[in-house]
């Protein structure tokens, strides 16, 4: 039996250029319908001496995606949308951190993992200065933080009902890291009835090839998780 044809979403004002379709489906981009989600753009993340580098992994990618971010923040701020920023981190007691969690966060060439201490505070702890969203997306007082203490930013968190309080339909994600943090929010968030779109140069990974792959699965089988763009696309499409 061959491929079944790929349907053609007629373009709409309003919809961003997409893979792989138009996004978003049914209906264009607007505030009232439409957020932005920041994933864990923070200090352990993003700056040295952080929890990323403690795993042995470059920051570089992180800090060459800030550019797309602010202006994606930039634009949205001033069209009135939604933004939403996320950290990950435990209680300081770490009554959140399960033995497995802080076995495997230590697994790695520095012995170092959550709830040690590093030149930032102790890693991925609420409160800790590591813990902070970077200063280049400081969030506003009117932008809500969803404090995670896990992967999903759905998982224990009042996310979900904050989108569906303020009738968000459709999320746009970009940060860190595509292949844990941002596409483990973009599953749980297809589950939920959301479509949501992945900003590619908008996000990264530890290792390029792993920002790949994790691109790769959102396209595949349709769209299975959702579509992927890029910054320019999605500023075209709000203009």
């Amino acid at each position: 039996m061959g491929s079944l044809p790929v349907r053609e979403i007629p373009a709409a004002k309003g919809n961003v250029t997409a893979e792989p379709y138009r996004w978003p489906h049914g209906s264009p981009v607007s505030p009232e319908t439409t957020a932005l989600v920041i994933i864990d753009m923070q200090v352990d993340f993003c700056s040295p001496g952080g929890y990323m580098e403690h795993q042995g992994y470059d920051i570089s990618p992180a800090r060459a995606i800030l550019p797309n971010i602010q202006a994606l923040l930039a634009s949205f701020r001033q069209g009135g949308y939604r933004v939403y920023h996320t950290r990950e981190g435990h209680r300081p007691d770490l009554s959140t951190l399960s033995s497995r969690e802080q076995f495997r966060s230590r697994n790695n060439p520095t012995g170092f993992g959550i709830g040690d201490k590093g030149p930032n505070g102790r890693l991925l702890v609420r409160g800790e200065p590591g813990h902070q969203i970077i200063p280049e997306l400081t969030p506003l007082d009117s932008e809500p933080i969803i404090d995670k203490p896990g992967r999903s930013a759905f998982q224990h968190t009042d996310l979900k009902l904050l989108l569906d309080v303020a009738g968000i339909k459709n999320l746009i994600l970009c940060g860190v890291t595509t292949d844990v943090c941002v596409t483990t929010t973009m599953r749980d968030g297809n589950d939920m009835g959301l479509d949501c779109l992945l900003v590619a140069d908008a996000s990264a990974a530890g290792e390029e090839t792993l920002h790949k792959a994790a691109v790769a699965m959102v396209k595949e089988e349709g769209g299975i998780f959702g579509a992927v763009a890029t910054t320019e696309a999605i500023l075209k499409a709000m203009t």
